[in-house]
């Protein structure tokens, strides 16, 4: 490599966390479970699809998955700030990857029924619910301060890469030539990968509290629900990315790859390529994010970005030929990164390590808490109003309740805060 291109990489900033050698096996182990994600996405549509032509029984598999996750996330945040993360996550990528093998098998026989793919829907929520808050109460752990805004861009530019990008078009690719069954497949191999990675990482993730500190389950739980509740930029986005995800989350799984293979005449490849350019979109925010670092009007800039990216979903219902579909794709996804880059930074910043699990724990459970009920809505509203009415309905309401929550008085004094100012002032 010659001088010039290692100057290049060096002052590529999004790069810059991968010098550290367990950050680096962490998001080498996430990035191909985010590729097998991708696949599974791809292939959990197309198989229901096949088994039932209809948005009912995707919505369905939406619940099966979503109320597990919901159910056991408080219970994953206190486990990830009392034990091993690593442990953790490699216990939940060996479950899943055991699940997932179990449908491939199915699928390859010709015998897998919509009643097998709840069971693995409830299997991969769980997983979620463990797998999630030790994952990101991990980060801050063995990634500097200063290399945090680095950090969660690299976060969201792996995370769409393989997931929205490289996954799906693996996935749609896989399905059209081998078919579902080896789509499974991938995505089982993925989680073994990622819990082999994981694995190689240095031991002893786990946050040192004292004994006096280790209370009871249910005292942690309160710890975490009042730090939350102390906090008006926590708890405000929490209550409107619910309303938001309530609003959009069920319509975009279900209806989306509905209106690909019914409306657009498209196939399983296609409906990968319209991910794609969610996933594109995601990266080059990325990018931008990690070269720019984190806005001095941060709190500003996050919901805005959020705000538009909704009404780039409403845009989904009006698409007429497949390069419109990929057109708001690549928009909504490109915002919705540029926000969730602040938001992980933020989060990792202003919580206390020792409650980063069960604050984490908390965001999930409370953003998605209402994402079962927009999954079991999604079918029955569909049917009462159309497709193209409820995606675009969907596009205003989350747009509309996003920007109402940041009026919320207090919503922006992280925007005064010394220690987000110190980040905000490393940009170039």
């Amino acid at each position: 490599m010659n001088p010039e291109t290692t100057i290049g990489l060096r002052r590529l900033k999004i790069l810059r966390p991968l010098a550290v050698r367990d950050f680096a096996l962490l998001w080498t182990g996430a990035a191909v479970s985010l590729l097998g994600d991708g696949v599974y996405i791809v292939a959990i549509a197309w198989q229901v699809y096949e088994i039932s032509d209809t948005p009912t029984a995707l919505s369905l598999i939406g619940v099966a998955w979503t109320l597990p996750m919901a159910a056991f996330l408080l219970v994953g945040g206190v486990v990830s700030d009392r034990f091993d993360r690593r442990q953790i996550m490699i216990a939940t990528d060996v479950v899943r990857a055991i699940a997932v093998t179990v449908i491939a098998v199915l699928s390859i026989a010709g015998v897998l029924e919509l009643w097998h793919l709840f069971l693995l829907a409830v299997v991969f929520g769980t997983g979620d619910a463990f797998f999630g808050p030790a994952f990101n109460a991990t980060v801050p752990q063995i990634v500097p301060q200063r290399m945090l805004v680095q950090a969660n861009s690299l976060d969201q530019f792996i995370r769409p890469f393989m997931m929205a990008l490289a996954g799906p078009a693996l996935g749609g690719l896989t399905v059209a030539a081998l078919g579902t069954g080896a789509a499974f497949a991938l995505d089982a191999g993925s989680f073994f990968l990622s819990a082999l990675a994981i694995s190689l990482m240095s031991s002893g993730h786990r946050v040192d509290r004292s004994e006096e500190e280790l209370g009871s389950a249910l005292a942690d739980v309160r710890e975490g629900l009042r730090f939350v509740r102390q906090h008006v930029w926590l708890w405000g986005t929490l209550l409107g990315a619910a309303i938001s995800l309530l609003a959009f989350w069920g319509p975009i799984e279900v209806l989306v790859p509905y209106r690909i293979k019914n409306d657009l005449g498209g196939d399983a490849a296609d409906f990968g390529v319209v991910l794609a350019a969610g996933g594109v979109g995601a990266i080059l925010a990325a990018v931008v994010m990690a070269q720019a670092g984190l806005p001095r009007k941060h709190m500003t800039f996050m919901y805005v970005a959020w705000a538009v990216g909704c009404l780039g979903i409403a845009g989904l219902a009006f698409a007429t030929v497949l390069w419109q579909a990929m057109a708001s794709a690549f928009v909504q996804q490109a915002l919705f990164a540029s926000g969730l880059v602040v938001w992980g930074t933020l989060i990792q910043t202003l919580v206390p390590g020792r409650l980063l699990g069960r604050v984490t724990s908390l965001d999930w459970l409370v953003s998605t808490s209402l994402v079962p009920i927009s999954f079991a809505l999604t079918g029955p509203v569909a049917a009462a109003v159309g497709v193209e009415t409820t995606l675009a309905g969907a596009g205003v309401i989350a747009c509309a309740a996003t920007l109402l929550c940041l009026l919320i008085p207090g919503m922006r004094d992280t925007e005064r805060s010394d220690r987000l100012a110190v980040l905000a002032e490393e940009r170039p």
